[in-house]
């Protein structure tokens, strides 16, 4: 099997993984490990850019296929989707090379499909240059579904929320290639990326983090300062936060660790605590790697349910809730196909079984700090307004930590198609005494 062949069935066993639930960036990491090194990059951009134009290719497919494409084989359809992905999006690879090597995929898939395959892109390929999508003028919905490649129940809720114009943006914002963030966590941190001879620049929102202007440059740049790749709005985050220097600090849904080696900073000590075992050991090697370069991090690790923290008291604490995750689309566009709408349901009752536990861990005069990484309303003011009408005893601590562009009220607020980067939310609350 040639490298080139190699590369596709590896994209199409990864895309295989994630119709079965699993991460997309996950079930990369063994697919490329068996692949050439020279393979690895073809077989990652035809994984992230068939979940990213997903939407797109099959409007492309269903015009040129004899049968609705639910009634395709899932194997035979996501070959499909890599050799329309080839034909009209990814330049510098021959038509007939993007056609024959689907229809090879699909023989090992489903060989009876075969034959099917091959007409299917064959007439793509003819018809390529006369594609016709909904006009966004016209019919915003169905050209966002379609040419803006989201599901149709997201585009629906967020015009009505945001707008024709902004939901728009926001698609578009979600279908950018992400940059690649760090966040520092030395005061010299750029200092030592200078000397090491790695091109970097500060980012205008969030404090301590640099985009690298060469990806390739990451290795070197882990390997010379203290740092973790986190982008902005993550770090915006823990700017929220405040924490003050010296305090105890919790982080109860801490992986993959970010936030809590970025709260370490300031911290005197910080417990991170997860229920994932795997998890949990990402998190042990950022801290032994940023530690053998230098940092002071005080961190304790310890595996646990935030619905049952294994901490009685803290001055600080960060619940950074499980979620939708509808504001990271652009580095997860696998994401946008997982999540329905009974998940909406179910993260809003688990984010309130958390927050019922976590407010109890906040020692009288700390704060309570609520995040996540969706968009939604239900995770995110709405829970807020829950909390607060329940507790009595907390009330909003405003910041001006971070600045007001991110800033919502009292609330943090980034938003992608307005900030450029991941979107967030997060909640500051202090607790004052009872009887206050």
């Amino acid at each position: 099997m040639g490298d080139a062949t190699a590369a596709r069935a590896a994209a199409l066993e990864v895309l295989r993984a994630v119709r079965r639930g699993d991460l997309a960036d996950r079930a990369l990491v063994p697919a490329l490990a068996e692949l050439p090194v020279r393979e690895r990059p073809l077989a990652q951009e035809l994984v992230y850019g068939v979940l990213r134009w997903r939407g797109r290719l099959d409007h492309a497919l269903a015009r040129h296929a004899s049968r609705p494409l639910n009634q395709v084989d899932p194997d035979v359809l996501d070959a499909l989707r890599l050799g329309a992905y080839q034909l009209l999006e990814l330049g510098g690879i021959p038509a007939y090379a993007a056609v024959s090597e689907s229809v090879e995929l699909v023989k090992r898939a489903e060989p009876r499909a075969a034959g099917f395959a091959n007409a299917v892109l064959q007439s793509l390929q003819r018809g390529a240059t006369s594609l016709t999508f909904p006009s966004l003028a016209t019919d915003p919905r169905a050209h966002l579904t379609s040419w803006g490649s989201h599901p149709d129940w997201l585009v629906e809720r967020w015009l009505e929320r945001f707008g024709t114009d902004e939901t728009a943006a926001l698609v578009a914002a979600n279908n950018t290639r992400p940059e690649l963030y760090l966040r520092l966590l030395s005061a010299d941190g750029e200092q030592r990326l200078e000397a090491a001879g790695i091109a970097a620049e500060s980012h205008p929102l969030a404090r301590a983090v640099v985009r690298l202007r060469a990806s390739g440059d990451l290795g070197a740049a882990l390997a010379a300062v203290p740092a973790v790749v986190q982008d902005p709005a993550a770090a915006l985050v823990v700017q929220y936060a405040d924490c003050p220097p010296g305090a105890l600090v919790a982080d109860l849904c801490a992986a993959p660790g970010g936030k809590a080696l970025g709260l370490a900073v300031a911290a005197r000590y910080t417990v991170a605590a997860d229920l994932s075992l795997g998890r949990m050991r990402r998190i042990r090697q950022n801290l032994a790697r940023t530690r053998a370069l230098g940092t002071s991090a005080d961190v304790g690790l310890v595996v646990a349910d935030g619905r049952r923290p294994a901490v009685r008291s803290a001055d600080v604490v960060l619940l950074d809730a499980p979620c939708t995750g509808t504001g990271t689309f652009r580095r997860h566009p696998d994401g946008r196909w997982r999540v329905q709408p009974r998940d909406l349901v179910a993260l809003a009752a688990l984010q309130r079984e958390l927050l019922a536990a976590a407010h109890q861990v906040v020692a009288p005069g700390g704060w309570l700090v609520y995040s996540t990484c969706s968009l939604e309303p239900e995770e995110n003011e709405a829970q807020m307004e829950w909390f607060l009408a329940a507790h009595p005893e907390y009330i909003t601590a405003p910041t001006e930590a971070v600045p007001a562009e991110v800033r919502d009220g009292d609330w943090l607020r980034v938003l992608p198609q307005r900030h450029g980067i991941d979107g967030a939310f997060a909640a500051r609350l202090v607790r004052r005494d009872r009887a206050g």
